[in-house]
């Protein structure tokens, strides 16, 4: 938040705040701001690239496996054509592209398992990380031929933290 009103300061849309900082401070929030965005990028990316992993492998020991379903084609599942219910869910949590949160996140963990220091990144890129983290996701989907697939073939959910927490210990009580 504090990186994206030091953006808009800089922009001349809003004042300078009240401690008045000076546009060497307001830049340098500004790239924080970006960095934290990669940060929480690339964890996503982290937990999507697991799930695109294990849904391979589930399909995979399925009897009538197709064998073109591959990451790529889950990746497309999640970002493209996910089941109504994922997208409901996503918007009761207020976000508004999901398909640029998803297809950034997997860009950015294609290009780091770990997050960079910040110091190693240069401006450039921490000013438009978002045209990176797209254009990897494009790369990383013509990694390999793949057939999509139709968000009625394949149903799963999202859960947060908290939320999986607590259903898992429902579960547990329950047994």
């Amino acid at each position: 938040m504090e990186g994206s009103r030091a953006n808009l300061s800089l922009e001349g849309l809003l004042g300078p705040d009240s401690e008045g900082d000076e546009r060497y401070e307001l830049q340098r929030r500004v790239m924080v701001g970006r960095y934290q965005e990669i940060r929480m990028l690339l964890f996503l990316g982290k937990d999507i690239s697991r799930w695109l992993q294990q849904c391979v492998d589930f399909v995979r020991r399925s009897a009538d496996a197709n064998p073109r379903y591959s990451e790529q084609s889950f990746a497309s599942l999640i970002v493209e054509d996910p089941p109504l219910n994922v997208k409901e869910k996503l918007e009761r949590w207020g976000v508004s592209d999901r398909r640029a949160v998803f297809s950034r996140a997997i860009g950015i963990y294609s290009i780091f398992t770990d997050p960079p220091p910040i110091e190693t990144l240069a401006p450039t890129f921490l000013n438009h990380y978002h045209r990176y983290a797209d254009h990897a996701y494009i790369c990383f989907q013509h990694l390999r031929p793949f057939e999509p697939i139709p968000a009625d073939n394949f149903w799963f959910d999202l859960f947060a933290s908290e939320e999986y927490s607590r259903l898992l210990s429902d579960q547990w009580e329950r047994t």
